[in-house]
């Protein structure tokens, strides 16, 4: 026998309703329900809908995050509804009642910016198709029976609806009766009102209530586990009350400091396989004499993991513009690095959760890579812990020793964390360029671990025993050679480079934060001591020959002793110094300036060289004499400047014609090549067009002007390639007076990293191949 569901009206209906997007509900004919809304544009549909007659277009978003939906994140079937009740509350939050009338298809959404309108198409809720009524009640039974099990896991639901399901005989009835009453996932519900043949609507509703009943017997049964260990939790918790009350009673002290240890155990945020092993090492102790050894190490031991900080988080807002105020304040200059480490930052205010930003602060000593690392714990209002890697040449200190060994005690990374009091906090590791590898292992291999925000989640030192979750704390590490790390190491960081200062960013630092420190440190007022601004350059020029500024300081506290001797002694009540008499306080100059060629010279050529304490002026010397063809170099050269003078003399031997040189030259002269100072050793290509020019000047007699140097490597084409260190070195040609730099075309772009006074005082030459070089640097006859 088949049955035949008649249409709700055989009619379509297009009209435009305002229009509300509901987040997680699926509205149904004939459904009365209710929901709260707070979005401005949901608000002002139900206001103007109420206006207009209370009908109102209900269709729910694919994803109910979405707050501003379009089209697009609209399902295409919603409801017509009727408004019944609104409610106002605070908050501008509107509880709105509605009852569902008929089903709709969305056509076309309007959005106006202040309200959602939508043209809607009427559509059959049922189709008119005929079905096998004993299919329907196979698939009705099948719905009845999921449906009683589901009920089961909801005692407070009424036994009045319970017995109306079981009792329902229309399909149509059944549906809309289960389906009104049951807590379905919206993207089942969905898929419910979008079906319109009632066999296939009983079908999904039968797989989507079977799947939830299958959700609902897992869920109890991981209900019904927990409930048993928190019992079996509870009753050891009671019976170690019991022995504790009983040892009292019987005057056995020896337990009270072990129950003390159980106590605060129990009290620790950890997981339960480490309450475990914590609570059988506390129970051990229960049962030792105290005046033992073994009792004394297990004591040692908890009071260690004890005094860790499991679970302890340092929560701070951060604030982009309080950490740049605490960089500038801390540090001068150091831009690059600066807007490097507010990048940092920024990624952890918008996300708090990253993990694996390891920065590598690399450069020279003294340049302030370890007050860097205490300006960023500021800036992110962490706790602070610094480790010292210099020299560490055993595994044991940084992953701790076997607690079982006479003098144990937990590694580095564990007791920084200590000292910190924080699970989150900054830790520097300074010097990571020294650790050291020999029988005892390799520290930098323990490393890898701490350093690695995929293993360090679970970090185990050998002591502590128990996993520690290290991917919270942030890592800052240091070193003065970054190819003395190992590669696995440096792999797992960001190297950022921070230069060696120029005489101006020195001058700045010790006027604006070494003297104030200083003259604080040794408690003299400013009104009493006074450094002129001569006397800083004296000093920085002639008394310290360094990339950062630390024996700047040690000078700078030794005027300060000084001047505090005197007026202790009641010499003077203020001192003032100036330039002319630092030699009085610090003895004769220890450097002096920059060898230059302060005249016009056949020969000689100003060259530019960086070194690990800044730019220098390196003069490089050529003399012909009468010869077999010798070529002597001198001066302390490494490899590659030998290289580079071979390279001069073929390409000045293909251009002698040019410069009238005698072709046999290389024959009939000896040639020596001199770089002072003759003690200081010196490498790489950069000195290649300073040999050449001096090599040309040198045979062709043309003098070289004194008021121009130059930089930069040379092939045997004579084409000018690029070099590093622009920034220091013409800083060392604006010290020495030198009024034109000629440097490869190709660092052009380096010059943004130069000072405004050095491109201000300097005209620069760009170099494209050495002929550009000749013609500047040599005075034609």
């Amino acid at each position: 026998m088949e049955q035949t569901i008649k249409s709700d009206k055989n009619i379509e209906e297009s009209n435009i309703l305002y229009t509300v997007a509901m987040r997680g509900l699926v509205a149904f004919p004939k459904m009365v329900m209710h929901f709260d809304v707070s979005r401005s544009k949901s608000i002002s549909a139900i206001e103007h809908s109420l206006k207009e007659g209370g009908k109102l277009f209900l269709v729910t978003q694919h994803e109910a995050y979405v707050d501003n939906p379009k089209a697009s994140d609209l399902y295409k079937v919603g409801v017509v509804a009727e408004i019944k009740q609104v409610l106002k509350l605070p908050d501008n939050i509107m509880k709105v009642l509605v009852e569902g009338v008929y089903k709709a298809n969305l056509v076309r959404l309007i959005d106006d910016g202040e309200v959602l309108k939508a043209e809607v198409k009427r559509t059959p809720t049922y189709s008119r198709a005929k079905f096998d009524d004993v299919e329907a009640e196979a698939l009705m039974r099948s719905v009845k029976d999921v449906f009683e099990r589901y009920a089961s896991f909801f005692p407070k639901m009424p036994k009045e609806l319970l017995a109306s399901i079981m009792t329902q005989d229309s399909p149509l009835k059944l549906f809309e009766t289960v389906t009104f009453n049951c807590n379905l996932n919206y993207r089942d519900k969905q898929t419910l009102l979008e079906e319109t043949n009632v066999i296939n609507k009983l079908s999904v509703l039968f797989a989507c209530l079977t799947s939830e009943v299958e959700i609902l017997e897992l869920e109890n049964l991981i209900n019904e586990q927990t409930k048993n260990s928190i019992d079996k939790g509870q009753r050891e918790f009671y019976l170690r009350e019991q022995l504790r009350v009983i040892q009292e009673q019987l005057g056995e002290d020896e337990g009270e400091e072990a129950f003390g240890y159980i106590n605060d155990i129990m009290d620790l945020k950890i997981d339960e396989k480490s309450r475990e092993k914590l609570l059988k090492e506390a129970d051990k102790l229960t049962k030792l004499p105290p005046s033992s050894q073994e009792a004394f190490v297990i004591k040692n031991y908890l009071d260690t993991v004890l005094d860790l900080p499991w679970g302890k988080y340092t929560k701070a807002k951060l604030s982009m513009d309080k950490a740049e105020a605490v960089l500038e304040k801390d540090h001068y200059g150091l831009k690059k690095v600066k807007e490097r480490i507010l990048e940092f930052l920024a990624v952890h205010m918008l996300n708090p959760e990253i993990k694996g930003q390891i920065i590598c602060l690399a450069g020279p000593p003294g340049i302030g890579k370890t007050s860097i690392a205490k300006s960023i714990a500021k800036a992110m209002g962490r706790k602070y812990a610094r480790v010292s890697l210099g020299g560490v040449r055993d595994e044991a200190d940084i992953r701790g020793h076997r607690k079982t060994y006479v003098g144990a005690m937990p590694g580095r990374v564990i007791t920084a964390l200590t000292q910190a009091g924080s699970a989150n906090p900054l830790i520097l590791f300074d010097e990571i360029d020294k650790l050291c590898s020999d029988i005892k292992g390799d520290p930098s291999s323990a490393m890898l671990e701490v350093l690695d925000a995929e293993q360090n989640y679970a970090f185990r030192d050998h002591f502590i025993e128990v996993p520690f979750d290290l991917s919270k704390a942030v890592f800052i590490t240091t070193a003065n050679n970054v190819s003395a790390i190992p590669a696995p190491l440096l792999d797992r960081m960001e190297v950022i480079e921070l230069p060696s200062y120029t005489a101006e960013e020195k001058f700045h630092i010790a006027k604006e934060h070494l003297v104030p420190k200083q003259l604080k440190e040794h408690g003299l007022k400013a009104s009493q001591l006074r450094i002129s601004d001569d006397a800083i350059n004296e000093l920085i020029q002639y008394y310290t020959k360094e990339a950062g500024v630390r024996s700047l300081e040690r000078s700078i506290a030794s005027l300060c002793r000084k001047t505090a001797k005197k007026i202790a002694a009641d010499e003077a009540k203020r001192v003032s110094i100036k330039a002319k008499d630092i030699n009085d306080y610090l003895g004769i100059r220890k450097y002096l300036s920059d060898l230059s060629s302060q005249k016009d010279q056949v020969g000689v050529v100003n060259g530019l060289a960086w070194t690990s304490v800044g730019g220098v002026l390196m003069p490089i010397e050529v003399l012909v004499m009468k010869g077999t063809g010798k070529i002597e170099v001198t001066g302390s050269l490494g490899d590659v400047m030998k290289e580079s003078s071979k390279i001069a003399m073929s390409y000045v031997r293909s251009i002698a014609d040019k410069y009238k040189i005698d072709p046999d030259f290389y024959k009939e002269n000896d040639l020596h090549i001199h770089a002072p100072e003759g003690a200081v050793p010196k490498d790489g290509p950069s000195a290649g067009v300073t040999m050449t020019t001096a090599l040309v000047s040198a045979l062709s007699g043309l003098k070289v002007r004194s008021d121009v140097a130059m930089t930069g490597e040379v092939t045997l084409h004579g084409q000018v390639l690029p070099i590093g260190g622009l920034r220091e070195k013409t800083m060392a040609a604006f010290k020495a007076g030198i009024k034109t730099v000629i440097i490869p075309v190709a660092n052009k772009p380096d010059l943004e990293e130069v000072d405004k006074v050095v491109k201000d005082a300097i005209e620069f030459v760009y170099a494209e191949n050495l002929s550009d070089v000749l013609d500047t640097a040599l005075i034609k006859k």
